[in-house]
């Protein structure tokens, strides 16, 4: 089972990403999934139910919690996953099912009983949550990833760029999709995973952005937020 990991998140300028993103280079290996540029475009499809509980409980700050997402890289359908992030307090647990097209497909129109086809105890968890929690989908979320990893404890550190939502659009393979500004007032999201302790350098080289102020952020709520 893999380990409850400790999530941080804050807002950054174009500025502080130029110069820590310069520094991390120097230390960090840069996403073997990243292109030559050194990023993967990310789209995810969130899902929730008709009463919006998981967009409700994140705005109440309750701090046990789920969110469910269909997500898929550089808009291909080679790599689909189905995930449920969970909440506890200040960590967080993210277990995922790879899918198919047609399980895809099926999901978004609702037909849940697909994921009983499959053998993983996780899909029959996923079936159960989404079968009782009637979840759907609800919007989509876009965004440009730079990603830098660490063997020690798993570190992961990530500039999410140009952040953009498909207001209530969920063709998730639609290349043409319209998307809007989902970020006003600063360029990216700054998130830095980990496991048990963030590397004593690691945690040197981003102390100017953590002497700032620590968001909760939510890209899903970021992008509900024309509603």
């Amino acid at each position: 089972m893999k380990p409850y990991r400790h999530e941080l998140k804050y807002y950054i300028s174009n500025m502080e990403y130029e110069l820590l993103s310069r520094k991390l280079s120097l230390t960090m290996d840069r996403d073997a999934n990243a292109s030559s540029s050194g990023m993967y475009f990310i789209r995810s499809l969130y899902f929730d139910n008709f009463s919006d509980s998981a967009l409700n409980e994140k705005l109440e700050g309750i701090d046990h919690r789920n969110k469910y997402r269909i997500r898929i890289y550089n808009l291909s359908p080679r790599h689909i996953k189905l995930e449920r992030k969970h909440k506890e307090g200040p960590y967080i647990y993210k277990d995922s099912l790879q899918l198919s097209r047609d399980e895809c497909d099926a999901l978004m129109m609702g037909r849940h009983q697909v994921l009983l086809q499959r053998g993983e105890r996780v899909a029959k968890e996923l079936y159960a949550a989404f079968s009782t929690g009637y979840l759907r989908p609800r919007v989509i979320v876009d965004y440009w990833r730079e990603a830098y990893v660490f063997p020690t404890e798993d570190t992961r550190v990530t500039f999410d760029m140009d952040v953009r939502t498909a207001y209530r659009a969920t063709n998730l393979f639609d290349k043409s999709l319209p998307t809007y500004p989902a970020v006003d007032d600063y360029d990216m999201i700054l998130e830095v995973k980990f496991n048990k302790y963030l590397p004593g350098y690691i945690r040197a080289l981003i102390q100017p952005v953590q002497s700032g102020e620590r968001s909760a952020i939510s890209k899903y709520c970021l992008a509900r937020k024309y509603e």
